[in-house]
């Protein structure tokens, strides 16, 4: 996004509105922050005016008075003092319990936010993550989300009270003294035109610090996951010199915005200086002979107006800042909302949820193509019986892989229709048709956490003993054991310190035990040594008795007792029939077979 798209953000108050419709549930504490910001703006500017009259009345009065005079302004001088002292606490507490609930209601409100971000992105269509760097999403549900907490407990309410509290300090002056008034904000305009600098250089510096925090973050996760690659190939100096210059722009632009802010704050303390000079110089020079102001209220006027100058000050200091931080949260309101309003997701109308699946699987005329009418399936027709074992061969990118993925509804059909137990898998609910079909992919992914967590994947529902009882019959029981902790025993992000085989062989485990009513190996035994596919094969033989499997594989050999087997090649289906049948054809299937088993 440019600069300039970024800037025009700011003015969307219709996005604003929409970050705002998430305060709803908490009206209450919304309403609060804004009234506290309306009371704190009336008590700011009462201190100074009971300084102004303790010195009028009591202080300058008092010099002049007799002793007993002089002791009732001791008095007098004693009780304006606690009164002071109670209104400090009280204001002390109202900004504590201001800044309390600002904070509360920017963090409830990204709390809700992300759990709807992470529920759109649940139901996002697959094709949506094989273009969308998953880097992207997780900045978007983790950073963009915590951008929106700013809006509220540095951004917006803080704004709109720090706005109120400046008319209110500026409608007193005006009223003790408009002459004085108007003299102090003569050099305003110089503070307005720094302000406008300021704000204008800390958010671009501000895009140039998140921009190279992106790239940071980018080649640090990209390059210690492929660590293994970087010193087998002794790349340790390149990728260092690599990572020395993007750390560098980063440091650069953190000083870009450093450099602003030193800046901007001595400009401040410089205009307040020469305001604070001029009403001085104005009160000495010109009060003393305007007809009817008495002598005696000059000090009054300068320590008064010295005070409300300060609390005039203070909010101007951070306004800038705290806009630029309204700005980058709408900034990043925009693309969550952008990722909200993503419509490309499966549609879950079905109402069907049957508790078991008979298994009968129909693909009738099937076209699918994940960009536009590049068809990666083109008229895909096949009907497994329940209980059959469809195996599916071909070389890579036939699209065996695909023809799972429409069954799971993971990807929308462009043509044709598919059928599940002679009902079209649209008419099924998403959970129940997916949590019907089991699946073990080529490339496993285990969540970092404990074997048993990534076998149940934390459902609290399956007992141990189930899951005793499934590596038995796969054959991991014994080597689960073995491992330090046994069932405890922690894989690391991705179950890196597990081999490929024995990762393959946990999720083979975790499919068997849902008890699924079709069964899916889509190149389970791909990684897997032949002492370990033997086990595989073993436990096949046992599981898919009965139950509908869908078997991909490369290893012809593993796929010799399937009911039948069905040869894809760019996307077609070129034979169908049983091992012995095809192997008579001597068409593709029989060269697939000759290209793995003949020797030449």
């Amino acid at each position: 996004m440019s600069e300039q798209s970024l800037r025009k953000k700011i003015f969307d108050f219709t996005q604003l509105r929409r970050v705002l419709q998430y305060t709803r549930p908490y009206k209450k504490s919304f309403n609060q922050s804004i009234s506290l910001s309306f009371l704190l703006a009336i008590i700011t500017p009462i201190r100074p005016l009971l300084i102004q009259y303790t010195v009028n009345s009591y202080i300058q009065g008092g010099l002049n008075g007799n002793l007993g005079v002089q002791d009732r302004m001791v008095q007098m001088i004693f009780y304006v003092t606690m009164l002071q002292i109670g209104l400090l606490l009280i204001e002390t507490a109202l900004r504590f319990y201001f800044s309390y609930i600002t904070a509360w209601l920017g963090q409830t409100v990204v709390k809700d936010l992300r759990i709807t971000v992470y529920r759109k992105v649940l139901s996002l269509n697959l094709a949506q993550f094989d273009k969308t760097p998953i880097g992207t999403l997780t900045t978007r549900t983790i950073n963009d989300i915590e951008a929106i907490n700013d809006i509220f407990s540095e951004g917006l309410i803080p704004i709109v009270s720090d706005l109120l509290s400046i008319i209110s300090v500026l409608g007193v002056m005006f009223w003790i003294n408009w002459q004085l008034t108007l003299i102090c904000l003569i050099p305003f305009p110089i503070l307005i035109l720094a302000t406008y600098f300021f704000k204008e250089a800390v958010n671009r510096s501000f895009i140039r610090v998140r921009n190279a925090v992106a790239a940071l973050n980018a080649f640090v996760q990209e390059h210690i996951t492929g660590m293994q690659v970087v010193q087998a190939f002794a790349a340790e100096d390149r990728e260092y010199k690599s990572f020395r210059k993007i750390n560098r722009e980063h440091r650069n632009a953190n000083i870009k915005a450093i450099f602003a802010y030193s800046v901007f704050f001595p400009i401040v303390e410089i205009v307040l200086a020469f305001s604070t000079g001029l009403f001085v110089w104005y009160a000495a020079s010109h009060v003393l002979h305007i007809p009817g102001k008495q002598i005696s209220g000059v000090p009054a006027l300068i320590v008064s107006f010295t005070l409300w100058l300060n609390l005039l000050f203070r909010p101007l200091r951070l306004i800038a800042d705290k806009f630029n931080t309204l700005q980058m949260g709408m900034v990043a309101s925009e693309r969550i909302f952008r990722v909200l309003d993503n419509p490309d997701q499966m549609p879950d109308e079905g109402t069907l949820a049957p508790g078991k699946l008979k298994g009968k699987v129909a693909f009738d005329q099937v076209f699918f193509a994940y960009n536009d009418e590049r068809w990666v399936l083109r008229n895909i027709s096949f009907l497994i019986e329940p209980g059959e074992t469809l195996a599916i061969v071909g070389h890579t990118g036939s699209g065996k892989t695909s023809i799972i993925s429409l069954l799971n509804r993971l990807y929308p059909v462009q043509k044709g229709r598919i059928w599940i137990d002679d009902r079209l898998v649209e008419s099924y609910k998403l959970d129940a048709l997916r949590s019907s079909i089991g699946v073990v992919l080529q490339d496993v992914y285990l969540f970092s956490g404990s074997i048993l967590d990534n076998i149940t994947l934390r459902n609290k529902d399956i007992s141990f003993e189930r899951v005793e009882q499934a590596a038995k019959l796969i054959g991991m029981h014994e080597f689960i054991l073995r491992l330090p902790g046994g069932y405890d025993y922690d894989v690391m992000e991705r179950g890196n310190t597990l081999s490929l085989g024995q990762r393959q062989l946990l999720s083979f485990i975790r499919a068997l035990l849902f008890d699924p009513s079709i069964l899916i190996l889509d190149e389970a035994t791909s990684s897997v040594d032949t002492e370990s596919e033997k086990l595989i094969q073993e436990a096949i033989g046992k599981l898919i008795s009965g139950r509908t499997s869908i078997v991909i594989a490369h290893r012809l050999s593993t796929i010799r007792r399937a009911s039948k087997i069905m040869v894809l090649d760019k996307g077609e289906i070129r034979e169908i029939g049983t091992h012995d049948e095809l192997m008579e054809k001597e068409g593709f299937y029989f060269r697939l077979h000759q290209m793995q088993f003949e020797k030449i």
